[in-house]
């Protein structure tokens, strides 16, 4: 935006503290006249003096006192008034000069950093020393701001360049076997044509879970009454088939879990934390245990699942984009490494939280909080 010059604040910090000082010292000359000068006669009948003695204030002849009336004060009262008011508006300009760089200084450290991250750099801090005050705060919240940017855009960078390669490999498939099938004329068609179907099976999904996750990063839904227990249910009976393809026991139990959200994206989370359950399972004779659960401000949706031993830092990667459990995933169904990553960015959008956490048994339990219909939560 364009502006026209204007004064700069330590300018107007600068006159208003001079202003200030000003006043007061007007008021205070204003005092001395009200409660003192208007009491003095303007003349005084005395007798007069001695020839040849020089007349003057608090002057006192020998048995006849001179009393100075109210012009004499004035003459010895405002020069002097006048040369200290000089003095106080030159020492208020000065002092006030520096009062408002030294007080305006954190500002300008705050408005350079606000420069450079115009410019894109997001590595640098204010850091600004000393104790807690307006200033302070505010260069506390926006190294905050700082650091939240630098993470996402270092997320942004990383997740595009994880998805240019997902989706590099199913384009570097299929041009394979374009090359292969026009090289070798006599080769089976059927084959190329179902190796393909597969390959771009894969790509369609990956490209539908891209556009999943932009929506649910973007909140551009609309809010309505959900019942999470019931999209629980809808997602079991739904990959309940799957479940049995793969030798998993599927058992669900809970209450009526109400929220506020979108019915579609909620049953995606649903759907994707019981399928990475089925998915990331024992070969055989697996369990998968989905329950909901109500709390004073929160509602529950806890998935787990048996499987191999997981530790606390391979848990903590599994949220992040086109992450895989080595050694768990079976190779039918190995996904495109989004699932919980879409169900993170869902729970985020409704203003809940996703927890991760490996059984002691093998497997792994997931729950997702979100909050508790306004309704339910004053019953």
């Amino acid at each position: 935006m364009d502006r026209a010059p204007g004064t700069s604040v330590r300018l107007r910090l600068t006159l208003s503290y001079a202003g200030f000082l000003m006043l007061a010292g007007v008021l205070l000359l204003a005092v001395v006249w009200v409660f003192l000068l208007r009491y003095v006669p303007e003349t005084i009948h005395t007798a007069p003096p001695e020839p040849g003695m020089r007349r003057g204030p608090l002057m006192f002849v020998p048995d006849r006192p001179f009393v100075p009336d109210r012009s004499d004060l004035q003459q010895a009262f405002v020069p002097k008034a006048a040369a200290m008011l000089t003095f106080l508006l030159m020492f208020s300009l000065l002092g006030g000069w520096v009062l408002a760089g030294s007080m305006l200084a954190p500002l300008r450290r705050i408005t350079n950093a606000t420069r450079l991250t115009a410019n894109g750099s997001l590595s640098h801090r204010i850091r600004l020393e000393g104790r807690r005050d307006e200033f302070r705060e505010l260069a506390d919240a926006f190294d905050a701001m700082l650091a939240r940017l630098e993470a996402h855009d270092a997320e942004q960078q990383r997740f595009a360049a994880n998805a240019s390669h997902e989706l590099r490999t199913p384009l570097a498939i299929t041009q394979t076997l374009l090359d292969v099938a026009r090289n070798d004329p006599h080769r089976d068609t059927g084959e190329l044509v179902d190796r393909l179907r597969l390959v771009n099976t894969r790509a369609i999904d990956l490209t539908e879970a891209l556009l999943l996750l932009s929506r649910a990063k973007a909140r551009t839904f609309t809010r309505e009454h959900v019942d999470l227990s019931l999209a629980a249910e809808e997602a079991t009976e739904t990959l309940l088939p799957f479940a049995e393809q793969h030798g998993v026991t599927i058992e669900t139990a809970g209450d009526v879990a109400a929220t506020v959200g979108s019915h579609a994206l909620l049953l995606q989370t649903a759907t994707n934390l019981v399928h990475n359950a089925i998915v990331h399972n024992l070969p055989e004779q697996g369990t998968v245990w989905v329950t909901t659960s109500v709390h004073p401000t929160t509602v529950g949706l806890t998935v787990e699942n048996t499987g191999e031993k997981l530790t606390p830092q391979l848990t903590a990667t599994l949220v992040e984009p086109f992450q895989r459990g080595t050694g768990r995933t079976h190779a039918d169904h190995a996904g495109v490494g989004l699932g919980l990553a879409i169900v993170r960015s869902i729970v985020q959008a409704h203003d809940g939280t996703l927890t991760l956490t490996p059984r002691a048994d093998g497997g792994l339990r997931v729950t997702v909080r979100l909050p508790l219909t306004p309704s339910h939560t004053a019953r």
